[in-house]
């Protein structure tokens, strides 16, 4: 059950990222959703670098670690996956 948490919350954590970032992203959903997932445990690797630990309640850094890791992995796929799609689509034209 923990992949399907993984993949539910990185879908979440992608979702929210997208929408953040101003203007329209061009990527599938399931790229959105491994976007969130890497930037969720980029998020989890960082905070568990500045030492954050377990708190009661709500571990509002954490969260917030995750979010900004999955904004900067989504910005930085979309481009690639844009830069990708863009040089097959003018490969096929100029085999033509």
């Amino acid at each position: 059950m923990n992949w399907l948490w993984a993949i539910i919350v990185g879908l979440v954590l992608g979702l929210i990222a997208r929408a953040v970032i101003p203007g329209r992203q061009r990527i599938p959903l399931w790229l959105t959703a491994l976007c969130g997932i890497l930037g969720g445990m980029l998020g989890n690797g960082v905070a568990g670098w500045l030492g954050v630990v377990g708190t009661r309640g709500i571990d509002w850094t954490r969260h917030v670690l995750q979010l900004v890791g999955a904004i900067l992995v989504v910005l930085v796929v979309e481009r690639l996956w844009n830069t990708l799609r863009g040089r097959r689509a003018s490969g096929s034209r100029q085999r033509m």
